[in-house]
């Protein structure tokens, strides 16, 4: 499972703080500790004002960098800013996203066409989010013809079929994982990611929602997940489901992410 620790994110009132403060250590202190929970990319969203948007990109991916190795994931709901903070990263990383809205994908797929940066491709166009499966599995392939347009290979998308609240779901996630069998079905190599946390908005207890549905999606073909790594529950319930998928021989991963404390003990 491809872990993208979603921590640094100015919607956060304590990163939104430490951005108001120029607070360095803190942000630094939170890759680390991402880093070192297992993070594969560490995302770094500014959630200011647009105005400042970009200085602050600058500003949170400089620490961060000098903190960790671990590549950063360019988040911003501007596409202009995600192609101009890529610029700004020493090594290729993740852009957090892109969809079939406006011409998000023609300004970042230009941008990294012929380089090793991933993107997470969002399910949705100019009519927003769709509510059947056909109708994502036809902005599934408009993504996919225009990845093949500008030559990035399937394996270096991270497709997101788009959770939403369970509280105003018709059928559950069964939507989302048909989705998911689907695209994995015509494209092995791809990723498929999201927020495990959309699923449970406006409900009691929802860490365990949480859990079930990352461990129903991870059934179907999710690889990639935007969580919180320090979440040691989260991170368990991930080693032992890959464990149980038949992706970890004689269970070596999961021992060792015991060992190293990425979670447990459970009590």
């Amino acid at each position: 499972m491809i872990i993208i620790g979603e921590k640094i994110n100015g919607a956060i009132p304590s990163v939104s703080e430490a951005i108001a403060n120029k607070d360095g250590d803190f942000i630094k202190d939170l890759a680390r500790k991402q880093a070192d929970a297992g993070a594969h990319f560490i995302d770094v969203c500014a959630s200011t004002e647009v105005a400042v948007e970009l200085e602050t990109m600058k500003w949170l991916i400089d620490l961060v960098q000098e903190a960790t190795e671990v590549p950063i994931a360019v988040d911003s709901p501007s596409a202009q800013i995600c192609a101009e903070s890529i610029q700004l990263c020493n090594k290729p990383g993740l852009v957090n996203s892109v969809s079939m809205e406006g011409d998000k994908i023609e300004v970042i797929f230009p941008e990294i066409a012929g380089t090793e940066w991933e993107v997470v491709a969002l399910l949705s166009d100019d009519e927003g989010i769709p509510q059947t499966e056909e109708r994502r599995m036809q902005v599934f392939a408009d993504i996919m013809e225009k990845a093949e347009k500008y030559g990035i290979d399937p394996s270096r998308l991270h497709v997101d079929p788009l959770v939403e609240m369970l509280c105003t779901s018709e059928d559950g996630i069964n939507t989302v994982l048909q989705v998911i069998r689907n695209m994995k079905a015509q494209y092995p190599s791809i990723h498929v990611t999201g927020g495990a946390s959309n699923i449970s908005f406006n409900l009691p207890a929802r860490k365990f929602v949480n859990q079930a549905f990352l461990v129903l999606a991870m059934g179907a073909g999710m690889d990639s997940a935007i969580i919180n790594p320090l979440h040691k529950h989260m991170m368990g319930l991930i080693y032992a489901t890959e464990a149980l998928k038949g992706n970890d021989e004689y269970c070596i991963e999961y021992i060792n992410a015991y060992r190293e404390r990425f979670f447990g003990p459970v009590k």
